[in-house]
């Protein structure tokens, strides 16, 4: 090598620090270092893994993202500097964060049909729903332990109600038999062999199939959505001996095949969508968000009656989830292949802030990591499950798992996400560090 080579090849370093809000045993030394220009995250990861070997040496390495003046950096240095003006002069300051990657894939947990609906909000077990219309509760991968049985059609969403601190947790089922119907189980989920158990009430008033169900951070009510263009309220209470209205989560019950069944008509309903209304979120008592098939994502005055937002897309939605900064950050996904994020908070402007467009076919899922304002996931009837972070337009990690379309997915325990597909698996892939 002559000496221009040697000149043009220390000219195409960069000066860099490496700085981290992980704990102590993942932070790195905060002197500068010069790096190849031409590194890529992955480069930038054997360092950073180096280093940390260099300080422990029964470290063992893992994949780290890399954030630039907040942004992560999914292209070489020398592309990165060179496309946001910043000059090679200084010294760049890089943070370091865990790669949102699943570690493990769980063995998939069989069903008789599709797998249309899963919940993992409740940690101590996952909730699924399936085109055979039943309904199961699974304690582990593969380990079912009830099966909720009473529909007459296929299940198309679910959702447990009440979370904390309950012996007996009640959770929603919603139906192409035009009804949702409410169950009761035990949250420690005792056996290792499925029971099967009957509804306590079946809600009815749908003149057509319900598409989505959702509960009220209470738990007292829940709304549905439907392919009859409505959004209906229920309440999730009980009538006692006495006649007055018991909240389910309140309850003490005792859980028995023979339990009689209730029947309840809808408190109110919500009218404004044109077609179906193909997914309902309920993030704050007073406030719904819908999306529906008349291409429009709206917000409900739960009070009212009324709509107070109406976002027209453009496209067929299947899909809406609220989160991200404060909890306000609209996603919802449809027939074109983009998962779109509005901020409902900007006045005058009814544009998404955030287009993702990796997907190769209809979104039919998207879900908010409940703690954090940048994660959320995807899922498609390409057969991919998708996590996303806002600070990049590409995906941090693709699920290919499936082996047939995806029809639904959600986090659980934080770390894990489980997806549903028309391959009749529940698939859990866990180890993941957001």
């Amino acid at each position: 090598m002559d000496i221009d080579d040697i000149n043009e090849e220390m000219s195409r370093r960069v000066q860099v620090r490496f700085f981290t809000k992980l704990e102590a045993p993942l932070k790195v030394p905060s002197a500068s270092i010069a790096v190849p220009a031409d590194l890529t995250r992955l480069g930038l990861s054997s360092i950073v893994n180096s280093l940390l070997k260099s300080k422990n040496a029964d470290w063992e390495a893992g994949p780290f993202d890399f954030l630039i003046d907040g942004e992560l950096v999914r292209m070489s240095l020398e592309q990165f500097l060179l496309g946001k003006g910043i000059s090679v002069e200084k010294i760049l300051v890089i943070e370091y964060i865990r790669a949102v990657v699943a570690r493990k894939e769980e063995e998939p947990s069989p069903h008789d049909d599709w797998v249309s609906a899963v919940d993992g909000s409740f940690p101590g077990f996952i909730l699924t729903g399936s085109y055979d219309g039943f309904g199961r509760i699974w304690k582990a991968p593969g380990l079912c332990t009830y099966i909720l049985d009473g529909h007459s059609d296929a299940i198309t969403s679910v959702s447990v109600i009440n979370q904390k601190g309950e012996e007996n947790i009640a959770v929603a089922t919603a139906s192409k038999d035009r009804t949702l119907r409410l169950w009761k189980v035990d949250g420690e989920c005792h056996g290792n062999h499925p029971r099967k158990i009957r509804a306590f009430k079946i809600l009815q008033g749908h003149n057509a199939s319900v598409q989505s169900v959702a509960v009220e951070a209470s738990g007292n009510m829940i709304c549905s959505g439907s392919w009859d263009s409505s959004i209906k309220l229920w309440r999730t209470s009980v009538v006692n001996k006495d006649g007055e209205q018991v909240s389910v989560k309140k309850r003490k019950v005792n859980i028995t095949d023979e339990e009689n069944q209730t029947e309840e008509e809808a408190m109110s309903t919500l009218l404004g969508h044109t077609q179906s209304v193909s997914s309902v979120v309920w993030p704050q008592y007073e406030t719904i968000y819908s999306s529906s098939w008349d291409q429009s994502v709206r917000r409900w005055d739960v009070e009212t009656g009324k709509d107070s937002m109406n976002i027209f897309s453009g496209k067929v939605l299947n899909c809406i989830d609220v989160g991200g900064e404060a909890s306000a950050l609209v996603a919802a996904g449809g027939s074109d292949t983009i998962l779109r994020i509005w901020d409902p908070r900007k006045p005058g402007s009814l544009a998404p802030i955030f287009q993702f467009s990796s997907h190769t076919s209809w979104i039919s899922s998207c879900k908010w990591h409940d703690k954090s304002w940048f994660h959320l996931l995807s899922a498609s009837y390409d057969g991919k499950v998708m996590l996303w972070d806002l600070r990049t337009a590409w995906p941090l990690a693709v699920m290919d798992s499936h082996e047939d379309k995806v029809l639904s997915a959600d986090w659980w325990r934080g770390d894990s996400v489980i997806s549903g597909g028309a391959d009749s698996k529940l698939r859990i892939s866990s180890g993941i560090p957001v």
